[in-house]
Order: structure tokens, then sequence, then C-alpha cells
């Protein structure tokens, strides 16, 4: 994990504003002697940020490097909680599995995994999510929420609705979510959402959401047999984005919602995710484990299930399954 002194470091940059800020300002905020900051801003460069140093001005930061580390992610983050902690890793099998394990060590609510490449993502029901090095966003978030057992799955709702906003908030594309939790551009997917609950007999004791957002990948990186049901921000919208301004930005929207959540329940999310959704008064088919129904898709319930009602008109009630749009 990032070091509370590269941590303030960091927050002293965020605060510049992108002005100078003197050497002995950086040393009296992180608490270190001058030559110390001197050795961090050094770090820094090896790193691939471009700090610029003007004698009787101070330090500021020009450009960050194409990496979503913790510098960069916290670098001019407007979060109170989330983000606040992150951990960092250039390859991993899963963040989840990181997450689990750091919410196990006492974690606190907001800290973030985030990796460069996943070797063995996976999505709902247990498929794989194709995670190739440095074109897209693979997180996991620990967040630490006092709410029943059977509250659990409106997170994940909000957690697409957060991720709608924040590419809303970085691009010019229009996302929409499918139940429950795939967001698509266009029909074609580019996020999906994991949601696991580690829990005990009478509470939760953490709820983990992995989230894969593909950023900027290119039709070919794809697998062939995914080219052409999924896509990427810089397929559909023309031009590369940052992937730790995405992050960033799904950071603030989801804590403003989460913040909502807690104070004023489901209601208000549930109204987002249905301004959102790509299905509702559409009809569509649902396969489950053991048959398949179409029908229209009227809304969903603050359980997060997914109502449809028949062309008999008898309304089904969808806890699980593959929707065909």
């Amino acid at each position: 994990m990032q070091s509370d002194v590269r941590t303030k470091l960091i927050e002293a940059f965020s605060n510049a504003n992108g002005t100078f800020i003197s050497g002995q300002q950086i040393a009296d905020y992180i608490g270190c002697s001058r030559t110390a900051v001197w050795k961090h801003i050094e770090d820094l460069r090896t790193e691939g940020y471009v700090v610029e140093a003007v004698r009787n001005k101070g330090y500021r930061i020009i450009t960050t490097p194409e990496k979503v580390t913790a510098n960069e992610i916290q670098l001019g983050l407007q979060t109170k909680i989330l983000g606040k902690k992150v951990h960092y890793e250039e390859s991993v099998e899963t963040t989840q599995k990181i997450a689990h394990k750091l919410s196990n060590e006492g974690a606190p609510e907001g800290t973030l995994v985030v990796a460069e490449e996943q070797r063995g993502g996976k999505g709902r029901l247990m498929r794989p999510w194709y995670s190739p090095k440095y074109t897209g966003v693979w997180m996991s978030l620990i967040l630490r929420p006092s709410i029943p057992f059977h509250q659990a799955p409106q997170l994940t709702l909000l957690a697409a609705v957060a991720v709608v906003r924040a590419i809303e908030n970085t691009t010019e594309l229009k996302p929409q979510i499918k139940w429950p939790n795939d967001i698509l551009i266009n029909r074609k997917k580019m996020t999906g959402i994991l949601t696991e609950l580690q829990a005990e007999s009478d509470r939760i004791h953490s709820v983990i959401v992995g989230i894969g957002i593909n950023v900027n990948q290119q039709k070919s990186d794809f697998p062939e047999e995914l080219q052409e049901t999924a896509t990427s921000l810089l397929i559909e919208g023309g031009k590369k984005v940052s992937r730790a301004k995405v992050i960033q930005e799904f950071l603030v929207c989801f804590e403003v919602l989460y913040n909502q959540y807690l104070e004023e329940g489901f209601l208000p999310i549930k109204k987002l995710w249905e301004k959102y959704a790509i299905s509702l008064g559409q009809e569509i088919k649902a396969t489950t484990i053991n048959t398949t129904i179409i029908g229209k898709a009227i809304g969903i319930t603050d359980d997060g299930v997914l109502l449809l009602e028949d062309r008999s008109g008898k309304i089904h009630s969808i806890y699980s399954a593959d929707i065909h749009i």
C-alpha cells in the first residue's frame, strides 16, 4: 500500500490545483525535511510523472503517467472516503480476491483495489472477463454499510448508476444499463459489475463491488468471439480516455449516491436506475435455469428484482437470468 508520506505529497499537489507549491510548504505539509521532499519528487519522476521545478516558486506536476497507480488516482480526487486508500498492482488474478483479503485484514471502508491487468477476471455467473493490460479499469471497492442482508443487491444497481454517470462526465457518450448490472453503449457491453458479500450470521461484514470497464481497447484487442458484442469508450467515442479520470469520476459519483442511499433509502437510486435502463418498456427474453420467459420489462422491485409482464398479463419476478433485448 501507498505510504502515508506519499499520500500526503499527492494531497499537497492536489490542493495546489496545478499551481506551484514550494518545497518548504510541501515539507511542512507532509512533515519531513526539504531533502526528503526532493527524494519523494524524484520517486514521482521515476514513476513517469513530469514535475516542473522553478527556483523561488517550487514544484508543480505537469503530466501524469498512463497508469492507474494510487498517485494518479488520488491526484485531484474530490472524495471524502472513497479512494483515500488505494492498493495498486500491475497484474493480479482478480482484484476481488485482493479486496477480500484486505477486508478480512480490516481495510477501511472506501479502500480501492486497482490493477493494470487481471489474469483471471470473472463476471456474473463466474463467466470470464477479459482484462488486458493498460486498456481498462479493473477495480474492486470495499464498503461496510449497516444494512440488512436482503438490501445488499441494491448496491449493485447503485454502482451501475455511478458508472453511467462517470462515463457521461468524462465522455460525450450516453451509456445504458441492461438488468441487472451490464453497461451498454449502442447495445454492446462495455462494463460488468460483480458484488460479493462478506457476512457473519447476524450482520454484513463488507460488500465488495468489483467493476470492469473497457476504456481504451481497439476492436482487435478483444478475442474474436467478443468483437461483435463487446465495446470500449475508445471504440464508441473515437478517442482515448484517461482511465484514472474515469476512476476518479466513478468514486465521486458513487460517494454522492451512496451517501444519499444511506440517508434516504433506495427509492432515489431506483428512479435513476430506471431512467438509464435500456430494457424498461420493451419486450425482452429472460432465460433462467429452468425456463424462458418473454414479456415486457415493467420495472424493478426495491430488492432489484426485475418484473416482466407476459402476453397474458401475468407478472413474473426475475431474480437471476440472461436477458436478451
